[in-house]
Formats: structure tokens, C-alpha cells, sequence
């Protein structure tokens, strides 16, 4: 286990708290390494062996390395989402109840709700103002500190809670926030007082609108006895995020590589920044433009599709088939569905295991029960889209869609390791 590795992904992750901030993220931290930062409404002038990276609605992402060879002789993409299950604002959401200031909240994704009570939460999104010499702008705001919470419900006023419980998105989940037992608050008057405190240069004169999302203020933590599991919100999927940007780092710069880090996975990708949009034709069509060159490198390439997978829970371990039950620490997981819920198919998964067998990355299988319905990644998403060979992968993971997720330690560095050997290859399939 890389202590280093695992502390940089926790500060990844609590820089990251929305889509959008996953994706500053990003973009500071390969610019930091050399990448060029490209405008999509721009004319582009690309450089053989140039470093490169393009973002569309501030929360999509892509990163390109174009190493020595023609592009049509193949690329290596590897695919992540900078998404994650939340409860997001609401445009009119301000309620005031029995004294309390509430805001109401629309669940984004398939959240697991429960874990979502009696937490420290803050606020953080992309607000859009006009200044004071009318101009529209955008500005990326975090309160960072514990400004919000959902109280559970005392178990003296609903006894039978432990024997199962049925959580109301409408009524049960807005948090408080203050009393409002003065003036009526306003969420856009907050957010203007934010945004000077972020941006003394806003000029802030109207707050016209925002995206935002509460989060858990709790940290990343690495714990167990003995360190073992890493403990955090939105591993699901900013670890594959953190992992294909640092094995995109690692790269020697000899083969052509891609990372594509896109938002809304979790409501299906279809949007203008979505796997299931055109974001990457786009950046595909700038860089190969010639059609016959880059149908030719499509079907070159791999994408190597990184998305959390299901580790068996000693807890309920009858929720996974006896055969392919993944472990934490255990090395990254190939993601197999016949019914092309996932991508890979026997040359994939077989160039992954080699992969895995030339960087010594232990490597495991998934298969959901047979009677079980099975989720999807962009993986089969980018491969119908681009017609492009594609394997899932994925770091296995307990808690998934909670609040705060669990991981293996040492399967961080696997990942990274193995990412990293991709991108070198310098044959595929």
C-alpha cells in the first residue's frame, strides 16, 4: 500500500465535492503536469507529442496525451464519471417549518438515503450571477464548513424504525439549516454573501441561478487495525477518476492515450457532457480529422471502462453468486454481463488479465446472480456510441451509493498500476 497515493486521492476527493469541482480538480492538477488546457468554441493547434485537456459544462472532462505514433494506429482511453449519488437543491427551495429554516431537496441518482441522516452536511455547487456591469458569470462555491443536517426521527416517536424503514424524499429529507424565527431567509441572498467571501472580485449584483449539492463534511480516512480500508465519500467514482489521471501521469508519453472523465453517469449519461453525448466524438473528430484515419484508429483502440465493483459483503454474502465474489485488497475487478449491461467481452477481459499479469496486479471477476438485476457503466454506453472495443473494470468497493463508501487500500495503487501499464502498451488487441 502507497501511503502517498492513498493521501493523494483523499485530498482529491475533498477538493472534489460536485462534478464540477472534481473536474477543477483535474484540470489544475494536469496543468500542473504540463497539459494544456484547450476552449472547444476555439480553433485548435495541436503539437505532435502535445499534452492536452478540453471540459465541457465545467463537470466533463478530457485529457489527451498524443504521443509519437499516427493516432489512427490506435488510442488507449480509459473512461470514469465524475459523478455521484446527492441531494440536490431545489430552484425555489426555501421552506420554513415549526421555526425552522429547511431547504427542499431533489435526489439525484440512486442514493442510498438512510446514511444520509444525523450527518455534518455543507453546500457546494456552480452558482450564476450577473455583476454589476450586467455580464453574465459563473463561479464554483463550496461552504465547506457544517452548515446543515437531517435529523432522524427518535425511536420513541416510530418504534418499529429497526424493523424496517420507508424514507419519504419529499418530506423526510430537507435539511435545517437556522431558525427562522426572524426576517425570512433567502438562499440566493446566502449564496451572494458566499461569493464574496470566495471572490472579493465578483461585483456580485443578482444571483440569477445554481447547481447545487449537499455533501458530508467527514474527511477521507484510511483505517482498520492495520490501515487496510480507505473510508470516504464518492469513491463511486472519483477513485477511477484519481486513478486514470495519475496512471495518465505515470504515462512514458510514447502512445497516444485519453482519459474522458464525463458527469451524469448516474441518470443514464445522456447529456451535452454525458457518455451518452458527443463530447468525445467531438474531441475525436478534432484530433483524427479525417473519417477513414479515424474509424481506422477506433477500431484500434481499447477503452478501459473504471467503475467501482460490488465487494462481497461478509454480511450478506448470499447477495452475490458463490463464484464471483470480489475482495477488498484483492486487485481490481473485470465486469462481465451477458446481457451487455457491461462492455467486456473474452478478448477484452483477456487482454486486462494480461495486463494485469505484466504489472503483478492481482485480478478478480464479477457477475451478478442470475437472479438479480445487474447496473450498467458507460462502458456499453462509449462501445455502441464509438463502436469501440471495451473492457469494465473496477476497484471493488462496500457501501456503494452511500453517503461514504469503503475500499481496499492497497487496490488504489493495483488500479493505478495497472492503468498505467495500459496506457504504455505498445500493442493492444
Amino acid at each position: 500500500m502507497s501511503t502517498s497515493l492513498t493521501q493523494q486521492l483523499a485530498d482529491f476527493i475533498q477538493a472534489s465535492p460536485t462534478p464540477f469541482h472534481a473536474t477543477r480538480t483535474l484540470v489544475e492538477r494536469l496543468k500542473d503536469a504540463g497539459y494544456e488546457q484547450l476552449d472547444e468554441r476555439n480553433e485548435w493547434h495541436l503539437k505532435a507529442g502535445g499534452n492536452y485537456l478540453v471540459t465541457r459544462n465545467d463537470s466533463s472532462l478530457i485529457a489527451f496525451s498524443l504521443g509519437t505514433r499516427p493516432l489512427e494506429q490506435g488510442l488507449r482511453l480509459v473512461g470514469a464519471h465524475t459523478d455521484s449519488p446527492c441531494l440536490k437543491v431545489k430552484p425555489q427551495p426555501e421552506l420554513e417549518q415549526q421555526g425552522l429554516w429547511q431547504l427542499g431537496v431533489e435526489v439525484y441518482g440512486g442514493a442510498l438515503l438512510a446514511p444520509w441522516f444525523d450527518r455534518d452536511l455543507s453546500l457546494a455547487g456552480r452558482v450564476t450571477y450577473r455583476n454589476r456591469q450586467g455580464q453574465l458569470q459563473s463561479r464554483l462555491i463550496d461552504f465547506k464548513r457544517a452548515i446543515a443536517s437531517i435529523p432522524s426521527l427518535a425511536i420513541h416517536l416510530n418504534r418499529g424504525v429497526n424493523d424496517g424503514i420507508s424514507i419519504n424524499a419529499q418530506s423526510h429529507l430537507p435539511p435545517v439549516l437556522a431558525h427562522s424565527l426572524t426576517s425570512p431567509r433567502q438562499l440566493r441572498e446566502l449564496l451572494a454573501e458566499q461569493l464574496h467571501r470566495d471572490y472579493p472580485d465578483a461585483d456580485v449584483d443578482l444571483v440569477l441561478d445554481y447547481e447545487l449539492s449537499f455533501y458530508d463534511t467527514q474527511p477521507p480516512a484510511i483505517i482498520g487495525l492495520e490501515g487496510d480500508f480507505f473510508s470516504a465519500a464518492r469513491l463511486d467514482n472519483l477513485l477511477s477518476c484519481f486513478c486514470g489521471m495519475q496512471a495518465l501521469l505515470n504515462s512514458d508519453g510514447q502512445q497516444a492515450c485519453v482519459l474522458v472523465c464525463t458527469d451524469h453517469e448516474e441518470i443514464g449519461s445522456s447529456s451535452a457532457c454525458g457518455a451518452d453525448g458527443p463530447f468525445l466524438e467531438h474531441v475525436l473528430q478534432r484530433l483524427i480529422p479525417d473519417s477513414d484515419k479515424r474509424l481506422r484508429g477506433i477500431q484500434h483502440s481499447v477503452l478501459v471502462s473504471a467503475d467501482n465493483a460490488h465487494a462481497v459483503h461478509p454480511n450478506y454474502a448470499d447477495k452475490h453468486d458463490a463464484n464471483h465474489g470480489p475482495q477488498l485488497n484483492a486487485g481490481p475487478v473485470i465486469k462481465i454481463n451477458s446481457n451487455q449491461r457491461y462492455a467486456t467481452n473474452s478478448e477484452t477481459a483477456a487482454l486486462f488479465r494480461q495486463l494485469c499479469l505484466q504489472q503483478a496486479v492481482p485480478v478478480q471477476s464479477f457477475v451478478v446472480r442470475s437472479d438479480m438485476g445487474c447496473g450498467s457503466t458507460i462502458g456499453p454506453i462509449t462501445a455502441s456510441r464509438l463502436g469501440v472495443r471495451t473492457v469494465d473494470v473496477g476497484a471493488p468497493t462496500f457501501a456503494m451509493h452511500s453517503i461514504r463508501e469503503m475500499a481496499g487500500s492497497r487496490d488504489i495503487d493495483y488500479l493505478v498500476r495497472v492503468l498505467t501499464g495500459f496506457y504504455d502498451s505498445a500493442s493492444l488487441i
